[in-house]
């Protein structure tokens, strides 16, 4: 049902993007936002997970290297029914940790180094219960693909002046600028608001994996805490989305809150107390 539910989104927003090159450009901008989408979502689907594992210099760790957190992951793993994914170190001093991957078998959960350093045994459980709940649900996948879709539709907006397409095909002046200004933003809106209910569903999934919501509520307000007070490099926004805290949160980006990918660690923290009470 996941997957379903996973091809469907990629499904609708291949076609906004299309119906937008379309718009701009007539049949032709039909034609190529169709090809352009088809290879997105194939590299989105089979490469993204390399590319930024890659992107962060991620290690690769076994039971031999980490034994701790291959512990912590493997029994978690058998709870959550998940085969066993595969484990990477950031060498990042911000405490972070992101899952990435097609599926089940192609899974891969990295945490940094700084999260190894400043959470303890049982937050450290709660973080990675929470990359698996994403995992088990398909959020990886989902995240990826919408966050490729909505920069190629702002792409394509910012240079739709000089696609083709004759009078004949193309909607009104006034129509067109609007949608040029409008298409990016609901884009984003729509990135926005899937990231955060995943984000949330993870949490909620992480709290009943462990039986523990307080192990992640202390692990959130540790991480946001130095997130605000330190900088990654190598994050940007293109995957800041995939992490359990937005690794931009200590750089100042006006309307940052409005339209992070994250809902804010309060409101985290306080979903996750309400489920002590269900």
């Amino acid at each position: 049902m996941e997957q379903l539910k996973t091809y469907a989104l990629m499904i609708g927003l291949t076609l906004l993007f299309i119906w937008f090159g379309g718009m701009i450009a007539g049949q032709s901008g039909m034609v190529i936002a169709f090809l352009i989408a088809a290879g997105m979502n194939f590299y989105a689907y089979y490469y993204s997970d390399q590319a930024v594992l890659s992107h962060y210099n991620a290690i690769p760790v076994d039971r031999a290297h980490a034994s701790g957190l291959y512990e912590i992951v493997e029994r978690l793993t058998q709870r959550a029914g998940l085969p066993m994914p595969k484990l990477y170190i950031i060498p990042e001093q911000q405490p972070n940790a992101f899952a990435t991957g097609r599926d089940y078998e192609h899974a891969a959960v990295a945490v940094t180094e700084g999260l190894l350093q400043l959470l303890d045994d049982h937050e450290i459980e709660g973080v990675i219960a929470h990359e698996l709940s994403h995992i088990k649900h398909y959020d990886m996948l989902i995240g990826t693909v919408t966050a490729t879709i909505a920069g190629a539709i702002a792409m394509l907006a910012q240079f739709g002046m000089f696609f083709g397409g004759g009078d004949r095909d193309r909607p009104n002046p006034i129509v067109m600028i609007a949608l040029m200004i409008i298409m990016p933003i609901v884009a984003t809106l729509i990135q926005m608001t899937v990231s955060r209910s995943r984000e949330f569903k993870a949490d909620e999934g992480a709290a009943r994996m462990t039986g523990h919501p307080e192990w992640l509520q202390s692990a959130l307000a540790k991480l946001d805490n130095y997130a605000r007070q330190m900088t990654m490099p190598e994050a940007d926004p293109e995957t800041a989305h995939m992490f359990i805290i937005n690794p931009l949160t200590g750089r100042d980006f006006s309307m940052r809150e409005l339209f992070s990918t994250h809902p804010s660690t309060e409101a985290r923290i306080a979903r996750l107390e309400e489920l002590k009470h269900a």
